[in-house]
């Protein structure tokens, strides 16, 4: 009789229907708290991608525009080249001033964007010379400007379009083994760097 007693007591207890069905309902909240820190982590990734957009798209855009107001036609040098220039007949290639500084922007916009689609994807990283190329290309149309209305050399503007040029065409292949989006994106460019050309050989044969 004592060695039964000692079996019953050391038989483990068998889980009533009742403490299973409890069972699950213990292990949802370790589950629910697992989960929240996922949602946190995404929403501040979130949160640091959209950061990293606006200051890859506004940085670019804003240099821009600060080089048109200096540079620009509200600069007197660029005022006097432009007047000198102003008849439509004797330069029928070349658009007002408003154009083109419009497509600058647009340009430059266009460029950081896909910078940055390069840049989330870690293709600078992978690409080491998308980022020369990037600067390389921004220096260049931010320099044009100032060389060709404010200073009056267009064979200097020329050969610094000719530079654009060719940086864009790196930035297209680099970016475009990254992220074909943002090499898409470079082709709108190639437009307003081609009309850029045009007109600055235009202004040196007049």
């Amino acid at each position: 009789m004592a060695s039964q007693d000692l079996k019953q007591r050391t038989t483990p207890h068998d889980p009533s229907p009742a403490d299973a069905a409890d069972a699950p309902a213990a292990a949802a909240p370790t589950t629910t708290t697992k989960a929240r820190p996922r949602r946190a982590d995404r929403r501040t990734m979130a949160k640091r991608g959209l950061r990293s957009l606006a200051l890859a798209v506004s940085l670019p855009l804003s240099l821009t525009l600060l080089d048109i107001y200096f540079f620009g036609p509200l600069s007197a040098p660029a005022a006097a080249h432009a007047a000198a220039a102003a008849d439509e007949a004797e330069r029928p290639f070349v658009p007002p001033l408003w154009i083109l500084h419009t497509l600058c922007a647009v340009s430059s916009l266009l460029m950081g964007l896909s910078a940055w689609l390069v840049w989330a994807e870690g293709g600078f990283h992978r690409r080491p010379a998308a980022l020369p190329l990037y600067l390389a290309q921004l220096g260049l149309a931010l320099a044009w400007g100032p060389v060709v209305f404010g200073l009056g050399a267009g064979r200097v503007g020329l050969a610094m379009a000719a530079g654009m040029v060719a940086a864009m065409v790196g930035c297209y292949k680099t970016f475009g083994e990254v992220n074909p989006i943002a090499g898409d994106l470079v082709k709108i460019c190639f437009a307003w760097a081609g009309l850029l050309s045009v007109v600055n050989l235009k202004l040196v044969s007049m």
